[in-house]
């Protein structure tokens, strides 16, 4: 297994009482494998995500991604971590605004140091290949979300985290995206989804199901695995 979860909580203080954000989970993904995290706000998924990306810490259970424990990791360790190991992609987009659609890209896959796809190849693939020279103040939200999707193709790290990747998208653009994280797991990468549109859980490997914290569901989606065309919302 690429990615290891047991036993993990994370719980955070708020106006001097205490608040559980996830409790008591366990998981196992496996290299290349493409697994769809569903759940209602609130449900704990966005946490999980950042626990996995080593962007938070656990307050108790471990966490072990390619044989790095990231439970009790410095922040050194943890920066060439997020640096050669996971890729984002936020809900928010955390672009650069002062460079252009290609320097964000570059600028990923510079800081990945890898020898990947070009940002040129990657924009193309994402459907900006007229946007190259485009500032993000100068994109609609639903291109905005595409360059980010290509700075984290870039980077050619093994493990792709994306928390509502297709939130800004139009159904047509959404779902040319879910078919590139298809494409990605095809690959041998590992990649997880966060999202609360169930109906995105029917192209996964697996659905894992957050409520209240815990993991109440975790299998296959019902049906079978379909692909990214079939999908309707």
């Amino acid at each position: 297994m690429l990615l290891e979860l047991a036993e993990v909580a994370r719980r955070y203080e708020v106006g001097g009482g205490i608040v559980t954000a996830l409790t008591g989970v366990d998981l196992l993904v496996a290299s290349g494998e493409l697994v769809v995290v569903l759940g209602p706000s609130g449900s704990g998924k966005t946490t999980l995500l950042n626990l996995v990306g080593g962007l938070d810490t656990p307050s108790e259970g471990n966490i072990v991604v390619g044989g790095f424990r990231l439970t009790g990791a410095g922040r050194a360790e943890l920066f060439r971590y997020r640096r050669e190991t996971v890729s984002f992609v936020f809900q928010t987009f955390n672009l650069f605004p002062e460079l252009t659609a290609i320097e964000n890209v570059r600028f990923g896959r510079d800081v990945a140091g890898r020898r990947g796809p070009t940002a040129e190849e990657v924009l193309e693939r994402v459907g900006l290949a007229e946007r190259f020279d485009h500032f993000p103040g100068q994109l609609s939200g639903g291109e905005q979300q595409r360059v980010a999707i290509a700075r984290a193709l870039a980077t050619g790290n093994p493990v792709l985290l994306a928390d509502e990747p297709t939130g800004e998208l139009d159904f047509h653009t959404g779902i040319q995206i879910l078919d590139l994280l298809r494409d990605q797991a095809r690959a041998g990468v590992t990649v997880m989804v966060v999202t609360h549109n169930r109906e995105i859980g029917r192209m996964a490997d697996r659905v894992v199901e957050l409520s209240g914290g815990r993991v109440v569901a975790d299998g296959s989606p019902p049906g079978g695995t379909v692909t990214a065309t079939e999908l309707r919302w």
